[in-house]
């Protein structure tokens, strides 16, 4: 016995014009989370390069603040450790700062390392500057709503150069 649907039904189960509206409402989520997670990536990594800018700018600065005879004088260089760090959360040039918000700086380490050789200036003074960061991801809020807690990621960046002096 053949089951017979009433005159609309049948109009309706032969016709399919909502049914990309329906296969769009399920690909959307999933549309949103990539654009979402790329635009996550991609901002991370705009904040790392400005962490490294940031590192190197400061290493640059040590190198030509730090006298070129540190190292036979037995200075030390962890007093810059407080203008170090100003100088990777800011730029000098009216305070506004070069770091995304989604930056910490936890601390800064000058290093000093005396390396001897047949150089002009022997031991010949390398400097290394090591900053500590967490970066937490922009949109963190999103993440969180999953499992209660907002990613980030602590990490060291470093740049080694050579001392030139004053």
């Amino acid at each position: 016995m053949p089951l017979r649907l009433p005159s609309p039904l049948k109009r309706f189960a032969k016709r399919d014009d909502g049914a990309i509206l329906v296969e769009f409402g399920l690909i959307l989520p999933f549309m949103v989370l990539l654009l979402a997670g790329t635009l996550e990536v991609a901002r991370l990594m705009w904040s790392y390069q400005a962490v490294i800018a940031g590192v190197r700018d400061a290493s640059r600065y040590m190198s030509r603040i730090t006298p070129s005879d540190i190292c036979s004088s037995g200075g030390s260089v962890a007093a810059l450790a407080p203008t170090l760090k100003g100088m990777i959360e800011n730029e000098r040039k009216g305070g506004a700062g070069i770091l995304p918000p989604n930056i910490t700086v936890n601390s800064v380490t000058p290093s000093l390392t005396c390396v001897t050789g047949t150089y002009r200036v022997s031991p010949a003074p390398v400097g290394q500057v090591t900053a500590n960061v967490t970066i937490d991801f922009p949109m963190g809020g999103l993440f969180a709503a999953f499992d209660g807690r907002a990613p980030s990621i602590t990490t060291n960046v470093s740049d080694t150069t050579r001392i030139f002096g004053q």
